[in-house]
């Protein structure tokens, strides 16, 4: 059994701790409000931009379409696209990420493609590292960055469509959470190049809509306005993910830690007693003895 000593050193320890955890619950639930606002505000031009999409996309044909939209011709090498957080404390959320990945990962592999990463974010390095070494692309720090916006997006997108231009792969797939709420947080898998042409969206009914320049010149203006902003949607759905992530774990960590301070408390309170109640039978029985 415990000494005194050591109960009281592991009663002040997860005190420490369950001050640490409700301050940084705090901090996260402020933040959230702000990161939940940006993700939300976000929606509504990415989903009216897939809507112009599909206007333009269904006006060309498949030889005059920028590549893309187009794409090269072949499915065979797919690149992953995976966003994770750089910050830590923050449930499973980064855990949940990788699963996906991991799980479109072998599917695609199975079916006979070439698969590689292109991570974002330091979490989800390492257990993918695990599995999947040698088939890393390329890591995209976003740690520097204290609130990282349209400007990394617009880094990660060039960088993006370079590789493409340039043969590098076939189809990218986006992996990325898409904030809920502060208790759920879904991992989801988007293909990102070439863009998908949305179906339905574009259906503008009996009206007739005239473009100019005409629809490829639109298009090739468009297109990579179009994977920087499904990217920036990404970061600021991370951004949101994590805080509501980071504010749940730590309120369930500062439960706990006050449940286990309660039985601390009386485990050590049951020693003293025991220990009150030693020192007077001995002393009783010194004193009978006499």
């Amino acid at each position: 059994m415990a000494s005194l000593k050591e109960l009281k050193g592991r009663i002040n320890s997860v005190k420490s701790t369950q001050k640490i955890t409700k301050a940084k619950q705090m901090v996260a639930a402020a933040k959230l409000r702000r990161a939940q606002a940006a993700a939300e505000a976000a929606r509504p031009y990415a989903e009216r931009l897939s809507g112009v999409m599909a206007s333009l996309a269904s006006k060309v044909s498949g030889d005059s379409a920028p590549k893309l939209l187009r794409g090269t011709g072949s499915d065979k090498r797919h690149l992953l696209v995976v966003v994770n957080t750089d910050k830590g404390l923050c449930g499973g959320l980064n855990a949940n990420i990788v699963k996906a990945a991991k799980a479109k990962a072998r599917e695609l592999i199975a079916e006979g493609k070439d698969v590689t990463f292109y991570l974002v974010g330091k979490k989800g390095r390492a257990p993918i590292k695990r599995d999947y070494a040698d088939r890393i692309e390329k890591h995209f720090d976003t740690s520097n960055v204290r609130n990282p916006g349209f400007e990394e997006a617009e880094a990660i997108a060039d960088d993006l469509i370079e590789r493409f231009e340039k043969g590098e792969f076939d189809v990218a797939h986006l992996v990325y959470p898409i904030f809920k709420s502060a208790l759920a947080q879904d991992p989801t898998v988007d293909q990102l190049i070439p863009v998908p042409s949305p179906e339905g969206e574009g259906d503008s009914g009996d009206a007739v809509v005239e473009y100019e320049p005409g629809e490829e010149e639109i298009l090739e203006e468009l297109l990579p306005r179009y994977v920087k902003t499904q990217l920036f949607g990404a970061l600021l759905e991370r951004e949101a993910s994590e805080q509501g992530a980071s504010m749940t774990a730590m309120d369930n960590a500062t439960r706990n830690a006050g449940d286990l301070i309660n039985k601390l408390t009386i485990q050590y309170n049951r020693s003293r007693q025991a220990a009150i109640t030693t020192e007077l039978i001995e002393i009783i029985a010194g004193a009978e003895a006499l």
